[in-house]
């Protein structure tokens, strides 16, 4: 049930832009994801294992006026034995020349659990284009539950 909201959800949100919006950029990113996680260590407090893995996907930038944008993301996340679909929805703001500060609400689906397959995190990115088709971009997505990790991601960018 989950999984037909999200796609539900993501189609009227890209489907209200795309009719509302004539400035409508599409690209491919992927990079570099360190994960980090929580784990007891007896009685010592917690110490952060951090997991390195890969990411990739599709984004979709919808301008809505000079220096605000929504931008939306379809990215798929191997890290070791967990599988998981990662969509931020993003509030994209111009800075300065070139330069991005991205927020919002990360929906992710873990394929490996067992139970409680969906979680929401949150994202915070920046994003610099080197050149109005390739950028570089680095986020922070904070997990809000015990086993929603946080992430590091290090990655580059295409639009076409």
């Amino acid at each position: 049930m989950k999984k037909y909201a999200i796609t539900i959800f993501s189609s009227v949100l890209i489907g209200f832009f795309a009719d509302a919006q004539s400035n409508i950029g599409f690209g491919v990113k992927g990079g570099l994801n360190l994960t980090f996680f929580n784990v007891a260590e007896a009685d010592f407090g917690s110490f952060t294992e951090v997991e390195t893995s890969y990411y990739g996907g599709l984004f979709a930038d919808f301008g809505l006026d000079e220096d605000f944008s929504i931008q939306t993301e379809l990215l798929y996340i191997g890290l070791n034995d967990f599988k998981f679909i990662n969509t931020p929805i993003y509030i994209k703001y111009e800075v300065v020349d070139n330069l991005y500060l991205l927020v919002g609400p990360s929906l992710n689906y873990f394929f490996d659990f067992y139970s409680n397959k969906f979680k929401v995190r949150a994202d915070l990115s920046t994003l610099y284009n080197i050149t109005s088709f390739f950028d570089i971009h680095l986020k922070y997505t904070l997990g809000f539950e015990e086993f929603a990790p946080n992430g590091l991601f290090l990655g580059v960018g295409y639009k076409f």
